[in-house]
């Protein structure tokens, strides 16, 4: 009845259109009694509102103010709003006021409300990363090293 569409009458199978997260209309929910330890890896969207003992992988995260997440964050979006101990890479960024993130966070678009808590550095992912040139080590010479060079 409610789950119908209207110009067949046959159900509504929201899964058939794909998504930026792999699949559109799917998620998967991670309750607030649910702890998993060991990796988690999503094609739908992830929703977490237990605790993750591992890294997180997913198209979409969005995670509840109670959640704890202790591993690596990798996402195409997320709206953050619980504690996360490890490093975030994400392309979209949301991060809400109850978020605790102790680790590193590499973004291209990011919004951080007033009262969430970043411990850690931020990385903006369009940054050029340095040239091989500049990593390399400077030596000095000494005007002795210089001479004898010379002969």
């Amino acid at each position: 009845m409610f789950n119908r569409d209207r110009s067949t009458g046959k159900p509504n199978t929201r899964a058939d259109t794909p998504g930026p997260g792999g699949k559109r209309g799917m998620f998967s929910v991670i309750g607030p009694d649910v702890t998993i330890s060991g990796t988690v890896t999503a094609t739908a969207d992830l929703h977490i509102d237990g605790r993750i003992e591992g890294d997180v992988t997913c198209g979409a995260l969005v995670q509840g103010a109670g959640s704890h997440i202790i591993g690596t964050v990798a996402a195409q979006s997320a709206r953050l709003g619980g504690q996360i101990e490890g490093n975030v890479t994400v392309r979209q960024l949301s991060v809400e006021r109850a978020a605790r993130i102790r680790g590193d966070v590499e973004y291209e678009t990011i919004a951080i409300e007033n009262g969430a808590s970043i411990d850690g550095r931020l990385r903006h992912a369009s940054a050029a990363a340095p040239s091989a040139a500049a990593e390399e080590p400077i030596r000095l010479i000494s005007a002795v090293e210089a001479s004898g060079a010379a002969a």
